[in-house]
């Protein structure tokens, strides 16, 4: 007998991206070889003065103040301020136990909200906004648009709103994951007149902000000041995910009711990032040549692997956008669906479940990032390479000299054999569908 009735039990599926990464550790340990590129972690190292600040503040142990650490807050408007132009006190700022928690508060600081969510999008916004009991709208983009959210698609989102007066919540990934590109500053201003217009509240989640690949991030809050929440953290510039440490910096309109609703939220949850990390990610928050070194030999490393495998994956029909920031690719397969149909592949986790029991590469399938079951795509996470060995032979380089050849074939290895695999595979099961 069951202690608690099925039916009283909230369905709350298992993040896709935990998923695939289990499925891949499960081959591992069979001792199968696996290309990863399901799931999203950064390969680089933290760097070293963090890690130091870590170890010798292992001892802290007091419960700080739900907001953070002040002295992180400062560090972090002042980080902020001087490499992104983001003029916001540390008053606003708050801290958690990373941006996911954040992103979470920010929607259940609403009684009631309907949230605007592009598709494709990361995997957690939606389920975040099901757990909460807001309506979630689906904002519909196209390959043919770069997977971007267009003023007109924002209007149809709007139009789909039961009751003009709930309050409106964009969640806005740029660089994007799963999709890996970023919105042009005239872009934001064209989906800015309607924000405006439609008084939307924009989460702008930028965790992958520093990542843009010509340092040219442009955040949102530049163009929509009066409405953006901005979050980010640690845990992709800085490589650290299993630190859990997340950034919000609030808008003015908002340091009221609405910052308080979340502080408490987060006094009855979390309670405050774990000091410790407090401590140390003070020492990653410093915008100083060492911190721009470090970001300017993870882009090129980035770029030049998302270009060529883009470009690789292109030639054999693939759809791909050459990547703009973050470490993904959005894998459309469309121009295959016929041949793939032909094969029994109908769907896209059947055809990633497929590619990886034949291949060995794992992908993460279109319909967890809220895309039609029958949409063949898949994200594809180009970080299947020792971050630490390929950011030192950066640096032995110098940014001055441009990786080579061998560096490629040496550092990102597996990058190059897991796209020649999906190529050879969606080839393979073209020309087998036309015999």
């Amino acid at each position: 007998m069951s202690l608690v009735n099925e039916k009283y039990i909230r369905p709350v599926e298992k993040s896709g991206t935990l998923l695939i990464n289990e499925m891949m550790q499960e081959k591992v340990r069979k001792g199968e070889p696996v290309i990863r590129f399901g799931f999203g972690q950064s390969p680089f190292p933290q760097m070293a003065r963090a890690i130091e600040a870590l170890k010798q503040n292992a001892f802290q142990k007091t419960y700080e103040p739900v907001q953070g650490l002040p002295a992180l807050r400062e560090r972090v408007s002042s980080f902020h301020k001087a490499a992104e132009n983001l003029d916001v006190p540390a008053s606003r700022i708050l801290i958690a136990d990373g941006s996911k928690n954040l992103l979470f508060t920010s929607m259940e600081a609403m009684t009631k909200a309907d949230i605007l969510i592009p598709a494709p999008a990361w995997v957690s916004y939606a389920p975040q906004a099901k757990i909460l009991g807001h309506n979630a709208i689906p904002v519909i983009t196209t390959a043919a648009g770069r997977w971007r959210v267009t003023p007109e698609a924002m209007e149809k989102a709007l139009a789909k709103k039961a009751d003009k007066n709930v309050p409106s919540m964009l969640i806005l990934n740029h660089p994007g994951n799963p999709e890996g590109l970023g919105y042009t500053a005239a872009e934001q201003r064209a989906l800015t007149e309607v924000f405006r217009k439609h008084n939307v509240i924009v989460v702008s989640d930028e965790i992958y902000g520093l990542l843009n690949h010509k340092g040219e991030h442009h955040p949102l809050a530049l163009e929509y000041p009066e409405g953006t929440i901005t979050t980010g953290g640690l845990s992709k510039w800085f490589g650290a995910g299993g630190w859990r440490l997340g950034v919000a910096l609030l808008p003015e309109a908002l340091d009221g009711a609405f910052k308080q609703t979340m502080l408490g939220i987060a006094s009855e949850t979390y309670s405050c990032a774990a000091a410790p990390i407090q401590y140390a990610a003070c020492e990653a928050y410093i915008w100083d040549q060492a911190t721009k070194d470090y970001l300017a030999h993870q882009r090129r490393i980035l770029a030049q692997s998302g270009t060529w495998m883009a470009e690789r994956l292109q030639k054999s029909g693939i759809g791909a956008e050459k990547p703009e920031g973050a470490f993904y690719l959005f894998l459309d397969f469309s121009k295959h669906a016929e041949a793939f149909r032909r094969q029994g592949i109908t769907g896209s986790q059947q055809l990633c479940e497929m590619l990886m029991r034949e291949t060995g590469v794992a992908l993460l399938y279109g319909d967890v990032f809220g895309m039609p079951k029958e949409h063949l795509c898949a994200r594809l996470a180009y970080v299947d390479f020792d971050g630490t060995k390929a950011l030192q032979a950066s640096e032995q380089a110098g940014l001055q000299k441009p990786l080579d050849e061998n560096f490629h074939q040496q550092h990102l290895a597996n990058n190059v054999r897991g796209t020649e695999e999906i190529c050879r595979w969606v080839e393979k099961k073209s020309m087998s569908a036309a015999a």
